[in-house]
């Protein structure tokens, strides 16, 4: 038997980009209306009454939680049910039977659900990044990047699933009058964990990379930001995703997280979060037998600036990276080794232009950074400040202290903070810290700056500025991360886009070295199956 390619029409994915298509347009000023009448429609529902979705229907609990603000811990976004282990094997349940009739759904069918519910957030988008920003404190064009990754990923999913014809392949034929193929499997019933830092754009991502493969999941958002999540179930219902193949929970990592880690029904778990967790739901969930654990576990994200470097650039490009959304993504820069011939300079400069970044209420249009997310953030943000200030050699060059003015004292607003003069292998230079905290140091020859960049447990993100090209080949070929930038103004670790920037972690920032937003993730929720008919 000859294999014949599958010719078929696959539409062509394009990212959302709605400020872009805004400045494109010069019409800045309808971007910052429609996000202004969303804050006031969203403010309309502060104070609801929310539900688990459990086999397609409404659930509530006698227990609950008062969700508020980072932004002003007075604003009362909504009540929330607090789960436990008997909703998550209630949902588990219900996750199973419908499994039976979605993985034997064709994938079209899928893609069709799934593309249906891209167009109902794309029309939405404002809504939700109103809800992005009063959740987690992101700023608006933080919110809508965040909202714009989502749509991202479901569209770039649904054009994957059709132009690898639904992981089906013909192969070759061992025998005369044998066919063969290799067709990719759904596993079976998924727990997505997701995190508070990118409340649409990662939750959405992992549940539609179970959810199109055909299996069927149970979903637990962030406590600190659920409400984006149960707003994602209702789109998913609403485009015509059958009951119980997403089942949402939501509460406690220790009343709803553990009793998915512990459950023996569920087939794979994919989450995002720190190492520590990551690693120990990987040994529990894996402790009676194998199973696929797909995790996102964090970094500690170097950039180096080199003696040839464009300082405009570097200065640019690490500011963006070290501070945009105060410090707490998971490929925030948080280490620089700069050379020392350039490193006053380049100090001097960056210093003043953090000094200059406007804290305060992300929903105001001049502000850069909001607030970190909860009390445990801040009070971390103090701790390592004042673990800065005690050692003999390091000092503060700007930053340091929290945002107590007005009513900035209602939320746990901090000042971008830089810090020099610290030991190389300072546990600041050495752990993922999850606030605004720079740690620069200087470097002579280029294989150190290499060798300090690498040496570290993590391996998510990097960059470097020179233009020098032996240089930058020297970083590409022994950088030991998995997502790496060049020159990049535009933030020198953060921003990867879904379809250009495969996003994954080397070493202890990922368990499967394969990234979101590319060709190989939706394969992570598969098994393989071989199928020969003899004619």
């Amino acid at each position: 038997m000859t294999f014949k390619p599958h010719w078929r029409s696959v539409a062509v994915f394009e990212n959302e980009h709605t400020l872009r298509s805004f400045l494109v347009e010069k019409a800045e000023g309808q971007f910052h209306d429609k996000y202004e009448q969303a804050i006031a429609d969203v403010r309309q529902e502060f104070g609801k009454k929310y539900s688990m979705v459990i086999g397609g229907r409404e659930v509530r609990t006698s227990e609950t939680f008062t969700h508020t603000s980072p932004i002003d811990t007075r604003i009362v976004l909504g009540y929330l049910p607090s789960g436990n282990a008997t909703h998550v094997q209630q949902a588990i349940k219900a996750a199973a039977k419908a499994f039976e009739n979605w993985s034997q759904t064709p994938y079209q069918e899928r893609v069709r659900i799934c593309r249906a519910a891209a167009d109902i957030m794309s029309r939405r988008k404002f809504e939700l990044a109103a809800w992005v920003s009063y959740e987690n404190g992101k700023n608006r064009y933080e919110a809508i990047g965040d909202v714009d990754e989502a749509i991202d990923f479901i569209r770039y999913y649904s054009e994957e699933m059709e132009r690898n014809n639904g992981f089906e392949v013909e192969t070759k034929s061992a025998q005369p009058g044998e066919k063969s193929k290799s067709v990719m499997k759904p596993f079976g019933v998924w727990g997505v964990i997701a995190p508070f830092n990118f409340p649409a754009a990662i939750l959405v991502g992992m549940t539609i990379g179970a959810v199109i493969t055909g299996n069927t999941v149970v979903l637990k958002p962030s406590s600190d930001a659920p409400i984006i999540a149960i707003k994602f179930a209702e789109i998913m219902k609403q485009a015509g995703l059958p009951d119980g193949v997403i089942n949402l929970v939501v509460g406690s990592g220790s009343r709803v997280g553990q009793p998915m880690v512990e459950s023996k029904e569920l087939a794979g778990i994919v989450f995002t979060g720190s190492v520590e967790v990551g690693y120990n739901m990987s040994r529990q969930f894996s402790a009676s037998r194998p199973r696929p654990v797909i995790a996102e576990l964090g970094g500690k994200n170097p950039a180096i600036v080199a003696e040839s470097a464009d300082l405009d650039r570097a200065i640019d490009g690490v500011l963006k990276a070290a501070f945009g959304y105060s410090g707490q993504k998971c490929s925030a820069c948080s280490r620089v080794y700069v050379h020392k011939d350039i490193r006053k300079q380049f100090l001097d400069r960056l210093v003043q232009k953090t000094k200059s970044l406007p804290v305060g209420n992300p929903l105001d249009i001049h502000s850069f950074m909001g607030p970190l997310i909860n009390e445990s953030a801040y009070k971390n943000y103090q701790k390592y400040v004042r673990i800065a200030s005690r050692s003999k050699s390091g000092r503060i060059l700007a930053g340091g202290q929290v945002k107590k003015n007005g009513d900035l004292k209602y939320g746990y607003y901090v000042e971008p903070t830089i810090v020099w003069g610290l030991p190389k292998d300072h546990k600041l230079f050495k752990e993922e810290l999850f606030v605004p905290i720079l740690c620069v140091a200087e470097y002579d020859k280029f294989s150190d700056a290499m060798r300090l960049c690498n040496d570290s447990r993590y391996g998510l993100t990097a960059g470097i500025f020179s233009k020098d090209e032996s240089e930058v080949k020297e970083f590409l070929d022994k950088i030991q991360a998995g997502v790496v930038y060049v020159n990049r103004a535009a933030s020198a670790t953060t921003g990867a886009m879904v379809g250009c920037q495969p996003f994954g972690g080397w070493k202890d920032s990922g368990t499967t070295g394969k990234g979101t937003g590319s060709r190989y993730y939706l394969m992570q929720f598969m098994r393989e199956q071989s199928q020969t008919v003899v004619e």
